[in-house]
């Protein structure tokens, strides 16, 4: 076993003393700040009574304990490791000790090896020394550059090793890559497997001084994206509308020899529209100190996160308003120096005087922002959740996405793409040769159109950026023929030319509408429902069709119903429901022990919420899902469309899941108190625009 390795194991054991004569240690587990990469966890309970230091040294350590190398190599490499990550430990006495001597606890591979070489400043200044120091320096570069994050000129110290004779080339990669296999596969062996290839072509042409120079900005860029690209990103099409508007090479020329620490973290949930705009602002400064060689996102990175239930998160409230604050910004202003006010937001490039050729860039949030956000964090667990996003809205003028779920989004998509079974029925009434799917979601319809009815071009609007952006993504990553389009659905003709629409589909989005939008200065307006009708129709030709497929209400409304809950805490969600349901009053009576009598409606706006569970509440409290009974519906849309409407199909029916969800959870009755079964839940209409 290695020396390292007894050592740490002597430590965990409780054998502290061992810390005396091995510096490194001491400074790794003496460590009070604790120091990490977000991009290398999924939950902050991971750093709970943990040093993720000392374990991730430990880690690279095993692996290189197994590797078959020769001993001078394995004792070289085994001594890059234990210092490597000096610089992320100490006491805050120390490390203000260290930054007072210009040690850089920042870019922690040069810090590291400022204090390795600063603890054996007194050793004979042989070979061995230097070449240490200089592979503690330019420690885990080689994986960075391969990421865009490092530029070539800072991997040349360990080309002068060869170059001044202290290693041959074949030396030089003889240690290179099994330090880097320790290095990378220390975060993930999956990882490492996956770039072994790139990793060892690259350590060759530094040791062979074969490389063909620094990549070009827009080189470089693709690989600052690469996951986003694996995830969708259009990285070709939205880079060229951006050079249409800027030249990118020399905008961001600056950053062909600087460093960018934890960019991709930091930024990887930004569009690359949003991505280029912070490269500008943090790469084009004026400055009166030295060039600057790094800039670091690590501050930035760790304001975007936090704690949501146990996982990390993206901050999307923070996310939010920095992309109106970058919205506001154009590509060209930022190129001529241009600046924005705003009292609760803005940029900062941060020097600190002990290490001036490092930038730090951040945004700075008010304190009155910090608090709301802080409290909408805080409302995510109460029906609160809805106002405290309304003032986010109000403060920072954020664009009011109707659906707009915030941390939810992404699982709300997903659940969205579970529906699939339930909408095939709607393919059956599609006519022409073009449908449109108002509130597409997660596009699921756009899918089941173009596996089940190919000759059909599909096109899904959505008033929400972020569902756009998400389909955008889903298209190019699993090579779909639909299109998306953000777009207003009651406003159809700003985006539809009359007559280029054969099918237009409303699945399960008008009851969304008519619960969220401000129609005329209310919600849960009926208006708002003739409108989405019309605005579709107006495109339609002769022959066109709506297809709605919704909530229903059960008629006559009358009828009672009495709910028994085999829950103890039933009683207590339907009183909390009262209170909190935003649609109507709702109405109950209580009649027994855990038992209510309530207008059957109510009742089954009420269970939609109960079976969807705590996790939805806060937002199925603020949607009516039912809100026509079936003859009311057909006398609304003669109504609001006319005698040119024909209702070619109308039925309805109890959606599949409910029954079986609330089986053991409440007892349905009759207003006798025998069992009853629940009422149908859902509709399917379709109208048929006879004459243009």
């Amino acid at each position: 076993m290695l020396a390292s390795l007894s050592a740490i194991a002597d430590y965990r054991e409780g054998h502290e003393s061992v810390t005396s004569h091995n510096e490194w240690l001491s400074y790794i587990v003496t460590a009070e700040q604790t120091i990490f990469n977000l991009e290398r966890i999924h939950s902050f309970h991971e750093l709970e009574d943990v040093n993720p230091v000392l374990d991730y040294v430990e880690r690279t350590l095993l692996i290189l304990d197994k590797l078959p190398l020769s001993f001078w190599i394995k004792e070289i490499i085994e001594e890059v490791l234990i210092w490597s990550e000096v610089s992320k430990g100490g006491t805050l006495r120390q490390r203000k000790a260290w930054q007072k001597q210009g040690i850089n606890l920042f870019v922690h591979n040069i810090g590291s090896a400022q204090i390795y070489i600063e603890k054996n400043h007194s050793t004979v200044q042989n070979e061995r020394l230097k070449v240490i120091n200089t592979l503690v320096a330019t420690h885990g570069l080689i994986g960075q550059q391969l990421r865009g994050e490092v530029p070539f000129i800072e991997n040349e110290p360990l080309q002068d090793l060869v170059s001044t004779g202290m290693l041959s080339p074949d030396e030089l990669v003889n240690i290179l890559l099994p330090l880097n296999q320790c290095i990378i596969a220390g975060v993930s062996e999956d990882l490492w497997a996956s770039i072994k290839g790139e990793v060892e072509a690259l350590i060759k042409q530094i040791a062979y001084h074969t490389y063909s120079g620094e990549p070009t900005v827009l080189q470089r860029l693709r690989l600052l994206r690469t996951l986003s690209i694996r995830n969708g990103e259009r990285f070709d099409t939205e880079i060229s509308l951006i050079q249409e508007q800027i030249d990118l090479e020399h905008s961001l020329d600056p950053m062909k020899t600087q460093t960018l620490w934890y960019v991709e973290s930091a930024l990887q949930d930004f569009s690359l529209d949003e991505f280029i705009k912070i490269l500008l602002l943090a790469v084009r400064h004026e400055t009166t100190v030295l060039p600057v060689r790094h800039v670091s996102f690590e501050r930035l990175m760790n304001l975007m996160y936090y704690d949501y239930k146990g996982t990390k998160k993206i901050n999307v409230y923070k996310k939010r308003i920095i992309e109106k604050y970058l919205l506001d910004l154009s590509l060209p202003m930022i190129v001529n120096g241009q600046s924005i006010a705003s009292p609760h937001l803005k940029h900062a490039l941060q020097h600190h005087p002990e290490i001036p050729d490092t930038l730090f860039f951040t945004f700075e949030f008010s304190p009155a922002a910090e608090k709301l956000i802080e409290f909408c964090i805080e409302a995510e667990k109460s029906p609160l959740y809805e106002k405290a996003v309304l003032m986010l809205f109000d403060l920072f003028d954020l664009r009011r996405d109707a659906y707009d779920r915030f941390h939810n989004e992404e699982d709300y998509l997903a659940g969205m793409n579970q529906t699939a079974d339930y909408k095939k029925v709607i393919l059956e009434y599609i006519v022409g040769d073009r449908a449109i799917d108002i509130g597409p979601g997660g596009g699921v319809m756009l899918d089941l159109i173009e596996r089940e009815l190919p000759h059909i071009q599909a096109t899904g609007i959505d008033i929400s950026a972020n569902v756009i952006e998400a389909l955008e993504r889903k298209k190019q990553l699993e090579g779909h023929n639909w299109n998306v389009l953000k777009g207003d659905a009651l406003h159809l003709s700003s985006y539809v030319k009359p007559g280029r629409a054969d099918t237009i589909i409303f699945s399960s989005i008008l009851h969304e509408m008519y619960s969220y939008i401000e129609f005329e200065g209310r919600r849960f307006n009926h208006d708002t429902i003739a409108a989405a009708l019309i605005s579709a129709f107006e495109v339609l030709p002769a022959g066109g069709r709506i297809i709605i497929r919704d909530g229903i209400m059960t008629e006559p409304a009358t009828l009672k119903r009495r709910i028994r809950f085999l829950e103890a805490d039933g009683l207590e969600w339907l009183q909390r429901y009262k209170k909190d349901f935003a649609g109507r009053n709702i109405e109950f009576e209580i009649c027994g022990e855990q038992e209510v009598q309530m207008p059957i409606n109510d009742a089954m706006e009420f269970l939609y919420t109960y079976t969807w569970g705590e996790e939805a509440y806060v937002h199925e409290v603020q949607e009516q899902f039912g809100y026509f009974t079936p003859s009311g519906y057909l006398d609304f849309i003669h109504s609001a469309l006319g005698d040119a409407a024909l209702i070619v199909e109308n039925r309805h029916f109890l959606q599949e899941g409910y029954t079986e969800a609330l089986q053991n959870r409440v007892l349905f009755m009759d207003e006798q108190g025998m069992p009853a079964p629940l009422p149908d839940s859902t509709c399917l209409m379709v109208i048929e625009k006879v004459k243009a």
